[in-house]
């Protein structure tokens, strides 16, 4: 983007930011500031998100849910993130529309891009989601879903797939929109924790 580096954000990207996400025009232009002091060329590289998930969870390792969110979010796969491509990734993990966010967790959750889900997919991202639940929030869990090969199966057999099907995207949305367990079971509960601790950098 030409103007990536300009200390002002363009008025086409504030307005289609404003459109898109729920955040007002000071909260905006407020990140964009703190963007550019942690980025001075305008981008973010996957180590610097992995850094600021990192930050967000001193408790946890979100090393590997990071990197898949970066990789669900980095649309042009040039290994950074605009400011553009940053916010709506902070405002899809955190409070977006249902069927966008399910849009995105389908894009999270299918790894290798393909399209459709696997079971080792599924295993995967719930691997990475559980490496951010603390030990003994972990022992709070239901005795079916207390371990990521568990929260899988279940996942998994909610669609009632045998172990070498797939799921398609529209299954995948369908499905979770019918059923508010599987939502819980798909996602990660810690965005408000994100967006608490920018409010508190902005200030």
């Amino acid at each position: 983007m030409g103007n990536s580096k300009s200390s002002a954000l363009s008025k086409e990207i504030l307005e289609d930011l404003k459109l898109n996400t729920k955040y007002s025009e000071a909260e905006l232009c407020a990140w964009y500031t703190t963007f550019l002091k942690e980025c001075p060329s305008g981008r973010i590289t996957k180590e610097q998100f992995e850094g600021i998930y990192a930050s967000f969870f001193p408790n946890a390792d979100p090393t590997a849910y990071a990197r898949h969110v970066f990789r669900s979010f980095d649309l042009n796969a040039d290994g950074t993130l605009d400011f553009k491509e940053y916010i709506i990734a902070l405002h899809l993990t955190s409070s977006g529309k249902t069927l966008h966010k399910l849009e995105w967790a389908f894009a999270l959750y299918d790894v290798d891009g393909n399209g459709t889900i696997s079971k080792n997919e599924v295993q995967d991202i719930v691997k990475a989601i559980f490496n951010m639940i603390s030990v003994e929030d972990q022992q709070k869990l239901p005795e079916d879903e207390n371990t990521p090969e568990k929260r899988a199966d279940k996942i998994w057999n909610f669609f009632q797939k045998k172990d070498n099907d797939k799921i398609a995207e529209g299954e995948f949305i369908q499905g979770v929109m019918d059923n508010k367990e599987i939502l819980r079971l798909i996602q990660f509960d810690e965005p408000k924790k994100i967006q608490d601790k920018l409010k508190e950098k902005k200030q």
